[in-house]
């Protein structure tokens, strides 16, 4: 079946992706200049051929809260910023092991354990890796979720421990492209980014790595992000957009006001869909904040087939319900594959208004900011 717009530069597109091939830098800068109402149904029709019409749904907690020594311009949790966030030390596995729990009761299919710092060291910081080790013990024995986990920089070593403990997908986000990359952080290079998720790669784990779109960057810098992640390879590519955060660098810079629009937003994830065709595009933080209640189907109508359900690190969320009912929308279901469970008991909770009684997920950390992204 040939697949038609009448929009050539998406048509031909569509068409070399359907034949197995990798569109390139070049296919991406043309593909973003495209009018949205073409992008979207191509990279939707896309997503139908390589998936399975369902929407993965993962949900994570924080771990360790704060005091985090680098500098990311979007992140409340930089020990350089005075945010207002809450403050801890690595949970008890215990604690962690009820988030998950309330991850798998909201339908998750995996649960990302993550800690915001340089990186969880198992020679710097035994006592705090052991508790790490026993906290994935714990999710992966008592719950069905599949655990994740992001927790900065590893060794070659800390990498095999963690893929022998069965971590599913190691998270590490790349941000932005390689050149705007420095415009937001000063404390590490995107290479060192890069470093990371080849060592999780090596030893055995999938990657789940992706961006935050809305902190200034071009078009041209949202696909070169996509065509690093490809050199990269992913498997789960989340799309963040930026809720600035008072007291940080964009918080200041931005106000509540990313410049990026509803448009644009859904244009960029269309075309990481055609630059990732086997991909879970990953809707992440920020989306309640950047998009309207009645658009939030709208990316899964523009090739998007994953999601970050509940809370975030520092952040609320929409409650779970909310999101099964945007993916039905769209006239997707929720993917079921680790962990089957009752949507519509989440569905009935989220219309009880259970959500601002009941914490969700992550539920562990508070901030002055608004639902979003970090």
């Amino acid at each position: 079946m040939v697949y038609e717009t009448g929009n050539r530069t998406v048509d031909d597109a569509v068409a070399r992706v359907l034949g197995g091939e990798q569109l390139d830098r070049t296919d991406g800068l043309a593909l973003i200049a495209q009018p949205v109402e073409d992008l979207a149904p191509a990279a939707d029709y896309v997503r139908s051929q390589f998936g399975d019409d369902t929407v993965d749904a993962c949900s994570i907690v924080n771990a360790k809260a704060g005091d985090c020594a680098e500098d990311c311009g979007f992140c409340a949790q930089s020990v350089h910023f005075d945010s207002g966030i809450e403050t801890y030390g690595f949970l008890d596995p215990e604690e962690i092991l009820q988030a998950a729990r309330r991850a798998e009761r909201d339908g998750a299919q995996r649960f990302g354990i993550v800690v915001a710092e340089k990186g969880v060291s198992k020679e710097q910081r035994p006592d705090e890796w052991d508790e790490v080790l026993r906290a994935i013990r714990l999710v992966r024995d008592e719950t069905d979720v599949e655990v994740d986990a992001s927790l900065g920089i590893l060794t070659e070593e800390e990498a095999a421990i963690l893929a022998e403990e069965g971590i599913n997908h190691y998270n590490h986000n790349i941000e932005t492209s390689p050149d705007f990359f420095p415009e937001i952080v000063d404390t590490h290079a995107f290479e060192d980014r890069v470093e990371t998720l080849e060592v999780a790669k090596s030893a055995g784990m999938d990657l789940c790595a992706g961006v935050i779109l809305g902190m200034g960057e071009s078009p041209t810098d949202r696909v070169d992000a996509a065509i690093a992640l490809q050199d990269i390879g992913v498997s789960s590519l989340p799309v963040n957009i930026l809720n600035p955060v008072a007291g940080t660098p964009l918080g200041e810079k931005f106000g509540d006001s990313p410049p990026i629009t509803t448009e644009e937003i859904i244009q960029t994830i269309a075309v990481y869909r055609l630059l990732h065709p086997e991909s879970r595009v990953r809707l992440t933080g920020g989306r309640e904040v950047n998009l309207d209640a009645d658009e939030q189907h709208l990316p899964f109508e523009a090739g998007a087939d994953g999601i970050l359900t509940g809370d975030y690190l520092t952040t609320s969320g929409q409650s779970p319900g909310d999101d099964i009912e945007a993916m039905e929308r769209a006239g997707m279901e929720p993917n079921m594959d680790a962990n089957e469970f009752d949507k519509d008991a989440v569905k009935s909770r989220a219309d009880a208004g259970e959500r601002a009684d009941v914490e969700t997920a992550a539920g562990t950390a508070t901030s002055n900011a608004e639902p979003g992204d970090d």
